[in-house]
């Protein structure tokens, strides 16, 4: 039986103040080159169960500004720039921080504000955050599949069908097209 990695928290009220704590440290090193940060993931939908990781989005301009500007002062406030993931992903700069050495705490995805990934992502988290029912449903499939995958990335693929389709219905809502 594989031990899972994957922790499903119940809802902490105390995950939009996390993110808003960072989200003004960010402001204070980066702000002149982010037109927005967001807070999206799983955290930013109250009432739902997370792993506990603050997901926060950074839109900019460019990436090519983000690249010269954003990326030192990113990582001197604590996270590490993971760049492998630019191979799948060309059009996002991520980081991680953790707590200590075995609990990441937060993650940023840094994109052009109007992306692709801007917009699927904040579809997908007003989605859930307007229609309680779904979220549940989501829920439901998050701690069903948390004990079968001790691996992120095989455990974010098996939730990839349940969102988009959730992506296409928010997106349809918003009158914007999947790209």
């Amino acid at each position: 039986m594989t031990t899972s990695k994957i922790v499903i928290a119940d809802y902490d009220p105390h995950w939009p103040s996390m993110f808003e704590n960072e989200k003004s440290r960010l402001v204070e090193s980066i702000g002149q080159w982010v037109f927005d940060i967001e807070h999206i993931g799983s955290t930013s939908v109250s009432g739902l169960g997370a792993k506990p990781i603050i997901d926060i989005m950074i839109g900019v301009r460019t990436l090519e500004e983000a690249d010269t500007y954003c990326l030192v002062p990113i990582s001197d406030l604590g996270y590490e720039y993971i760049k492998k993931y630019e191979d799948q992903m060309p059009y996002r700069r991520y980081f991680s921080k953790s707590r200590n050495e075995n609990v990441l705490e937060h993650h940023i995805h840094l994109v052009e504000k109007g992306s692709e990934f801007w917009e699927r992502h904040l579809a997908f988290r007003d989605y859930l955050r307007a229609n309680p029912k779904t979220a549940q449903e989501y829920e439901q499939l998050k701690r069903k599949l948390a004990p079968q995958f001790s691996d992120g990335n095989e455990y974010a693929a098996a939730k990839t069908d349940f969102i988009k389709g959730i992506e296409a219905k928010a997106l349809k809502q918003r009158g914007a097209q999947i790209i």
